[in-house]
């Protein structure tokens, strides 16, 4: 990371600090800049899903075929690679050893460089059997990595330096397991907001916390009802919102201080899938105890634009040129004009799917739990398959994609014996 970026990251750390009962009223936001070769937090920079269109990944790939590197992976998880840099970073559980860890991984070689156990003991072993104890993806502000882990029957957000050293670590919530847990951290300003809600008896929360100290800034109590979607920072109607679908609403709070910008009642129970926008309507969808996709306009109006049964409940969806793309959890690629929700096309992939689908310029990659990418073109007009690849025997991580190289968590069979594994794919 160069000077510049350094100091711009320093300014950033310092500046904008609130604390609880401030004005409504935001200063301008001070963001994190990173590199366009950078991947630095959950569904990339812009937090939409979509991958800096200059690039050329590979449209082909196997266990033998473009491979730059790989690298075993201990224990389990469903967390995203996060690039920063020269490095790669990596949330795993160690079940058998009891430990929720932090990896770092050279970018060039795939070398492991450091591990950090974050906890040591008090795993939760309870939730739905393909979930697991690391499905939350790190975020990196260049300096700290900070990331999610329910513990000890808690909801905690870690930060750490980039040599591995833990600075500080804060209880966000009591955390009752109903299926798992998987919110990922989202950084904006000085500030790092996680979500955790729950079913347990004090319900869960949303919570801003100083990224240099870990103090609470704002908190906001949430519905006792199971719940998983990351916290979304867009820009939507004239302004930054952080946006959180399910417990059956569509809540907006303003992203320094907390203040609850809207809430109206736009989405299911259950929902897993992080938020994207046009600009003016956010887009949810959710599986449980109905299967609902909704367009919520962004303005505090509580208008619920249009809304389908079709159930894209753990694959997050993207929006690109008005126009919505989804894979649903059964396989099945889907298009939908944005403003409308009309079904412009579908096609068949096969597969059962919980990585969500990334664009690269013309393209979608979907991967399905049995590790086989489909590459299609991102295009309104038809469905059109282009490749299929296949890797490991079993992916639920969402795969990164930045430098023109794809970095995939995937499991391999080894006889009687599972072994995650890191490869970084490129021509």
């Amino acid at each position: 990371m160069n000077n510049a970026v350094r100091c711009l990251l320093a300014v950033c750390l310092f500046a904008g600090v609130v604390v609880e009962n401030l004005p409504a009223a935001e200063p301008e936001p001070n963001p994190v800049q990173f590199e366009s070769t950078d991947w630095p937090w959950w569904r990339g920079p812009a937090r939409n899903g979509i991958a800096a269109s200059d690039q050329t990944p590979p449209l082909h790939w196997s266990a033998d075929e473009n491979v730059v590197w790989k690298s075993p992976v201990p224990g389990r998880g469903h967390g995203s690679p996060t690039v920063v840099g020269n490095h790669v970073y990596l949330a795993t559980a160690d079940e058998q050893a009891d430990r929720q860890l932090v990896l770092c991984f050279d970018r060039r070689t795939g070398k492991e460089l450091w591990q950090t156990v974050v906890h040591d003991g008090g795993i939760e072993r309870k939730g739905n059997k393909k979930s697991s104890q690391a499905s939350s993806t790190i975020a990196c502000d260049g300096e700290r990595l900070f990331i999610n882990f329910v513990n000890r029957g808690a909801a905690y957000t870690t930060a750490l330096n980039l040599e591995g050293k833990i600075l500080w670590q804060t209880k966000i919530t009591d955390y009752l397991v109903h299926q798992g847990y998987g919110s990922s951290p989202a950084i904006y300003d000085a500030l790092v907001i996680v979500t955790a809600d729950n079913k347990g008896e004090g319900g869960g929360a949303i919570a801003a916390m100083n990224r240099a100290s870990g103090e609470i800034v704002w908190r906001h109590g949430r519905p006792a009802t199971p719940n998983y979607p990351s916290p979304v920072i867009l820009n939507v109607a004239g302004r930054d919102q952080v946006l959180l679908t399910g417990c059956d609403l569509v809540a907006s709070f303003a992203p320094l201080t907390g203040e609850k910008l809207w809430e109206v009642a736009g989405a299911t129970t259950e929902c897993v899938t992080s938020t994207v926008t046009d600009g003016t309507i956010i887009l949810t969808s959710g599986g449980y105890p109905k299967n609902h996709m909704s367009a919520v306009r962004a303005d505090g109006s509580g208008e619920v634009v249009w809304e389908n049964n079709v159930r894209i409940y753990v694959p997050s969806m993207l929006i690109h040129e008005g126009t919505l793309y989804g894979v649903t959890d059964a396989g099945v690629a889907m298009c939908w004009e944005a403003a409308t929700g009309k079904e412009l096309w579908k096609g068949r992939l096969g597969g059962t799917f919980s990585a969500s689908p990334v664009m690269v310029g013309e393209y979608l990659f979907a991967t399905d739990e049995a590790g086989e990418t489909s590459v299609f073109k991102a295009d309104p007009a038809n469905f059109e398959l282009v490749a299929k690849n296949q890797l490991g025997t079993e992916v639920f991580a969402t795969p990164t994609f930045c430098g023109n190289r794809i970095y995939m968590r995937v499991a391999e069979q080894q006889g009687d014996r599972r072994q995650e594994m890191l490869y970084c794919i490129g021509d």
